[in-house]
């Protein structure tokens, strides 16, 4: 497979530490999929469904303490506590090898270690990276294959070159007193130990694609965002390039596979997917910042996803995928969740295991943190630039968030300084579904909180010299608030495909060609600039003008939050920040 010679000391190190009975490379063919799919079958891991109705499709279902990310057992083991940050747990790296070596340690008796090479991003593509995971779970081969490029390709373009990601995952007793997921920056090594959950062991994801790569964007040049990546077509065939990051909860997956209002689809617009989740982003030849989505699928939460809600994504889920503690339905060996239909299955199992009758149950039946993990392929609008190495050239930058009141429904930062402090400052309201009081303002900055690898307030700054690369070719940038509510709770923004009016403006003061009104936050559209053609049942320009006025005696007091939230980071936060601050306190008096 390959005589890197990094690589094979590695693993034999791996191997004499965790013992497994044998080793199996994974080439990422076909047949050797198949023969591991249908030995996950046979032990039960997998359940294969109705292969009419969902060809190459399976049910897995995790122990039931292990079903979400843990950020409370997340660390970033860096040789200086400072350079974790305040916003990230932190463990000195020895300790940790220590401690995650003794759990580990023979954890593969019995079992097998499989050897997956994989590419972040297109194969051989200049803004992609290589990562070989050990794991010991055939689940997380599959999903693996899914979600990253996997198989001798990755092998071929690595070469000798040692600049590779390692990541070591252990099932072992599935402990949660010893699950740990650990990230060394220094040595590009992930170790996760006790989990089987996706978001804690398929590592390319947020352990690689955000955490590990964050900071190699900062030591190369280059940024690892929590974005998702779309193309917008216009009538002449003009594809414009955005990328967005949202925290959970506030529809990034609907956006990213958004389905233009009518009115919109009748005159020649069209949406492509290029990501969903992640933007690896860096400057081109030309200057331009050029962005890749380094996955290969989808890991989106099933509950709430329905024809209405994000065709698209659940046209992406009929083959080829894998689904993650949702219902069984007995009945025809289906599958089933909250919010998929008005038809919940009677004869099921729920993500348990466990008989339940959807027709009767006050229970839920499918996990709320459930999920699909679907092959980008699949989906009906993902971009003919998808497979392509170069990245497509982004022209905005778009954040947002979940707030009731105080953020209109878009606005335009002054300048790239102006949107650093627009991303810095991103926050939601914690609605009643989050545990604890309603309406709290969490912030998440650029929504990369719990993803960043390194200290925040560093983090700000590498964003700030990016502007300073780029230049007057830096993406303009926006931020979007789809949740504004009226006095009785009801959203006043109808949302979804309707999102596209927004984009239209967003695109149009890109290309200069859409007036705005000067704020104390920023560039607001007029109402009148916001095509609601078509909608007049459900929002009126009076509504519109009401969700663009910003209120300065609500922005006075986002500004003391924001000064308290700023008081974490210390002297590491730059000083462009601060006066982006005094400028706001100035501005709203």
């Amino acid at each position: 497979m390959t005589n890197n010679k990094t690589v094979l000391n590695w693993i034999e190190e791996m191997k004499a530490l965790v013992s497994p009975d044998q080793i199996v490379w994974i080439d990422g063919s076909e047949q050797q999929l198949e023969q591991l799919r249908a030995e996950a079958c046979s032990t039960g891991e997998l359940i294969q469904l109705n292969q009419e109705k969902l060809p190459g499709c399976y049910l897995h279902r995790t122990a039931v303490n292990d079903v979400a990310r843990v950020e409370d057992r997340t660390f970033i083991c860096s040789r200086n506590e400072e350079d974790a940050g305040p916003t990230n747990n932190w463990m000195e790296p020895k300790k940790a090898y220590d401690m995650l070596y003794d759990i580990a340690k023979d954890s593969y008796k019995g079992r097998t270690m499989y050897v997956i090479p994989y590419s972040m991003g297109p194969v051989g593509s200049p803004l992609a990276k290589i990562g070989v995971e050990l794991t010991d779970s055939i689940y997380v081969v599959l999903n693996m294959a899914i979600m990253t490029r996997v198989g001798q390709a990755v092998w071929d373009v690595l070469g000798d070159n040692p600049e590779w990601v390692r990541g070591l995952h252990c099932k072992c007793q599935i402990d949660q007193e010893k699950r740990y997921i650990c990230h060394f920056p220094e040595d590009n090594t992930i170790i996760s130990v006790n989990s089987g959950y996706g978001g804690n062991v398929l590592l390319g994801k947020k352990c690689f694609a955000l955490r590990i790569a964050s900071n190699l964007g900062r030591e190369q040049g280059w940024m690892a965002e929590h974005m998702l990546i779309l193309g917008i077509e216009n009538p002449e065939g003009k594809v414009t390039y955005v990328t967005a990051a949202f925290p959970s909860a506030c529809g990034k997956t609907n956006l990213a596979m958004l389905i233009p209002p009518e009115g919109y689809r009748n005159k020649g617009y069209k949406i492509w997917t290029v990501g969903d989740d992640i933007a690896w982003m860096r400057p081109g030849e030309d200057g331009r910042l050029y962005a890749i989505n380094p996955e290969n699928g989808f890991f989106g939460v099933a509950p709430g996803t329905n024809a209405k809600s994000n065709f698209n994504a659940l046209e992406s889920t009929k083959k080829g995928t894998i689904f993650t503690n949702v219902v069984h339905n007995l009945d025809d060996n289906t599958v089933w969740w909250e919010g998929l239909d008005k038809n919940p299955p009677k004869n099921a199992l729920n993500w348990k295991g466990q008989p339940w009758d959807g027709t009767t149950s006050e229970e839920k039946g499918a996990h709320p943190n459930s999920r699909f993990t679907a092959p980008a392929e699949n989906c009906p609008c993902i971009s003919p630039e998808f497979d392509k190495g170069e990245g497509v050239p982004i022209s905005a930058i778009i954040f947002g968030g979940r707030r009731a009141q105080t953020t209109p429904l878009v606005y335009q930062s002054r300048d790239w300084d102006n949107g650093v402090f627009v991303g810095s400052i991103m926050a939601s309201e914690t609605t009643a579904a989050a545990a604890g009081a309603v309406g709290v303002v969490r912030r998440d900055p650029m929504a990369m909180l719990p993803f960043c690898g390194y200290h925040m307030g560093d983090y700000f700054d590498h964003w700030i010299e990016m502007g300073k690369i780029l230049g007057d070719k830096a993406p303009k940038i926006f931020n979007v608030n789809w949740f504004r509510l009226d006095d009785e709770g009801h959203f006043l923004w109808p949302g979804f495909g309707d999102n596209m009016r927004v984009l239209d403006w967003i695109i149009a003061r890109v290309e200069g060609k859409a007036d705005a009104v000067e704020t104390p936050i920023g560039f607001v559209p007029q109402a009148e600039d916001i095509d609601i053609a078509g909608l007049e049942d459900e929002i009126s320009f009076e509504t519109l003008r009401s969700i663009l006025q910003v209120d300065k005696a609500q922005w006075v007091k986002e500004a003391e939050g924001i000064e308290e939230f700023y008081h974490k980071f210390g002297d590491k936060l730059p000083k462009e920040l601060h006066e982006e601050l005094d400028k706001l306190k100035e501005r709203v008096k």
